[in-house]
């Protein structure tokens, strides 16, 4: 499907509640063992789009990359950011040897559109789409990112730190930070700061 046409396709959705999308379309909230399926909104997506269910993290289409990230409410009322947005892997080798403007995380964030949804406490609650939004990274914000990049690369290229010392707190709008669950991860991925987000998204 072509990256347009999936768009507004997808902004039909908003304000729609995700999981009566799940049960139109099939799609399981919850495991077999009971907890929470994490691309299970992804999946909705790409059913409601008439595509086939993509057993990678992140569902590619070719010409474009579906992402869908969590919003929550704070106690103000306003909206904000659950959790950054996993752009790529980081493979050590490639990273190092490639510039910024043939890397794969700017061929993945130019790729990139972004389905927000608004979720509850809990998975069980309503979660009601918010926005649907394709990223444009140019003139000083495109320089930004090379930046945060440039640091992963300087990083990976010195030998008195390599792949293992890149860590979250590096880069000011993409972080190359340990992906999964505890201290002994031994990978490593580009993740979007919610800063980078609200260039584009409209709380």
């Amino acid at each position: 499907m072509d990256k347009n046409e999936a768009i507004e396709k997808l902004k039909t959705l908003v304000n729609q509640d995700l999981h009566e999308l799940a049960k139109t379309y099939d799609v399981s909230v919850l495991t077999p063992l009971g907890k929470v399926n994490k691309g299970w909104a992804g999946h909705v997506f790409e059913r409601f789009l008439g595509l086939p269910l993509n057993s990678a993290q992140s569902p590619n289409f070719g010409s474009w990359e579906l992402k869908s990230i969590p919003l929550k409410r704070c106690v103000s009322g306003n909206l904000t950011f659950k959790e950054t947005m996993a752009v790529t892997m980081i493979d050590p080798y490639h990273v190092a040897h490639t510039p910024f403007a043939e890397s794969h995380l700017l061929q993945k964030l130019r790729k990139a559109v972004v389905v927000t949804r608004i979720v509850g406490r809990t998975f069980a609650e309503p979660t009601f789409v918010h926005s649907v939004t394709e990223i444009e990274l140019v003139g000083n914000l495109y320089n930004a990112v090379e930046a945060d990049y440039e640091l992963a690369r300087d990083c990976l290229n010195d030998p008195k730190r390599g792949f293992s010392c890149l860590t979250g707190k590096m880069g000011k709008y993409v972080q190359p930070r340990t992906k999964g669950k505890g201290h002994g991860s031994t990978t490593r991925a580009f993740y979007a700061r919610p800063i980078f987000l609200r260039q584009f998204i409209v709380l």
